[in-house]
């Protein structure tokens, strides 16, 4: 169990690396406001139709 000691050098480049923490970034620097559009029920249409095609069945996959 003799290990060498960690020289100096790669213990400053770690430390330079990961030495501090990154700064601090506000909430209202995280989000943005948008207004929505009204799209007039265009994209909340129902298609019974085409509804198989959005859900993930077994039985379907293997043709059952």
């Amino acid at each position: 169990m003799d290990k060498e000691p960690t020289t100096d050098l790669t213990a400053a480049a770690r430390h330079a690396r990961y030495g501090k923490l990154p700064e601090r970034i506000r909430f209202e620097d995280m989000t943005e406001e948008a207004e929505a559009g009204r799209s007039g029920g265009v994209t909340a249409s129902y298609n019974p139709e085409g509804a198989w095609n959005y859900y993930a069945c077994l039985a379907l996959d293997l043709g059952l």
